[in-house]
């Protein structure tokens, strides 16, 4: 029991905590809505648990899931997507408002959530340390259970973030207030970008 309450505590941890995920999570549910927030909620959920399962099984095999290649791959590709998505974060026009039909292009989707999990370098150390604090690797039944809950706790996790915009939505009825945290929280995600850039020397 002490073992499952570990974990548990570990993905909450993981996930509740900020970063390009959940502030992509708060913005979209300010400017969207919970609702239409919970698509890239589950990307991200369901990405990071599949993520976790194949380094989990990887290491069972004896494999090396994380090589130096493989991180600076990640930081380049990941840095690119982050980037891209924080520029479309601060243009977004100030004409859309709050929930309005020609606001789809700008909703993140599934496949953004789940896309992102895998281009993040963080992600992948979260689920490394997960893997190695728990010797997950060492039994698949292990791994499975540490799966689920990581599963179930960080679709939980980030669908709190989806909630907390809902609820600022009043906040950001005027227009000019939303462009104003649209581009701040772009803004934010160029930074993360630029950061793992900048610690492989690219810039």
């Amino acid at each position: 029991m002490s073992l499952l309450i570990a974990m548990c505590s570990f993905a909450l941890s993981m996930s509740i905590s900020p970063g390009p995920v959940n502030i992509i999570t708060l913005t979209s549910g300010i400017n969207h809505g919970f609702i239409r927030t919970l698509p890239f909620v589950a990307g991200a959920s369901i990405g990071f648990s599949l993520l976790l399962f194949l380094l989990g099984v990887g290491m069972s095999l004896g494999l090396e899931v994380l090589s130096p290649t493989l991180v600076v791959g990640l930081q380049i590709i990941g840095g690119c997507f982050i980037a891209y998505m924080g520029i479309s974060l601060f243009s977004a026009s100030q004409d859309e408002g709050l929930d309005t039909a020609n606001q789809g292009q700008n909703l993140p989707g599934f496949g953004k959530g789940l896309l992102l999990q895998w281009l993040n370098p963080k992600a992948w150390i979260a689920c490394l340390s997960g893997i190695t604090a728990f010797q997950v690797a060492q039994s698949f039944s292990l791994l499975v259970t540490f799966t689920s809950l990581y599963l179930l706790i960080c679709f939980a996790a980030i669908s709190c973030w989806a909630a907390l915009g809902n609820k600022l939505q009043g906040a950001f009825k005027n227009p000019r207030n939303l462009v104003r945290f649209n581009r701040f929280m772009g803004t934010c995600l160029l930074l993360i970008a630029v950061y793992l850039l900048v610690s492989i020397h690219l810039i």
